[in-house]
């Protein structure tokens, strides 16, 4: 088995992974503005190592409640073309620059996939954590770009509550994007944004206040 190729099935795993350089990873990430996004993006095998690991994630029961749509090539400029449409259908004081704006959202970054959450409302497995299975992906998948040497952006927008574009994009009914996630190189470095103060929001139970 190569460090690319999953393991079968019921194969013995190590329990832990002790990775200076994950550990580097996981301190710096950061999510670089789809704005900031540019060419070249993931080829074919490398987006399907970060497709693989993206889809590595806890799921209580094995539910798999998320799929992935993929965009990219002309795919972008198609989904572009359903935004344009159906904001102009919405917003009808808009202006042609902006139905132009919404049509180049996809052409932001060479690659965009889009994670579907798809909640198995019949499963007992609560649908929360079905929910959180699928954010976990997200995650998941902006790491494994970053691994693999690409800038990601997490974002919904407002196209991801857009009934007439879900319906245009193939979701199914119940079904919601827990993100698109833009992938691409760094046309400049992101800046660093403000963290939590980490003491402001830890406790300890059972601790005397």
């Amino acid at each position: 088995m190569t460090s690319t190729t999953p393991p079968e099935f019921g194969a013995p795993l190590p329990a832990a992974h002790p990775s200076e350089e994950t550990l580097k990873l996981l301190r710096l990430r950061r999510s670089t503005a789809a704005d900031l996004l540019t060419g070249p993006g993931p080829n074919a095998t490398e987006l399907q190592s970060i497709l693989s690991i993206a889809s590595r994630v806890p799921d209580h029961r094995r539910v798999c409640p998320f799929r992935f749509i993929v965009f990219e090539g002309e795919g972008r400029a198609k989904a572009g073309e359903i935004l344009a449409r159906i904001f102009a259908s919405n917003e009808t004081e808009t202006t042609p620059e902006r139905v132009q704006c919404e049509r180049a959202r996809f052409m932001r970054a060479p690659v965009v996939v889009a994670v579907v959450s798809a909640v198995d409302r019949t499963h007992r497995t609560p649908e929360w954590e079905q929910t959180m299975t699928a954010g976990a992906v997200c995650q998941n998948m902006l790491l494994a770009a970053s691994a693999h040497g690409y800038a990601a952006q997490w974002l919904t927008e407002w196209y991801a509550y857009d009934h007439a574009v879900l319906e245009a994009f193939g979701l199914k009914p119940g079904e919601k994007i827990a993100g698109f996630i833009y992938i691409g190189a760094a046309k400049e470095p992101p800046l660093e944004r403000q963290r939590p103060e980490l003491q402001a929001i830890i406790t300890r139970f059972g601790e005397a206040g």
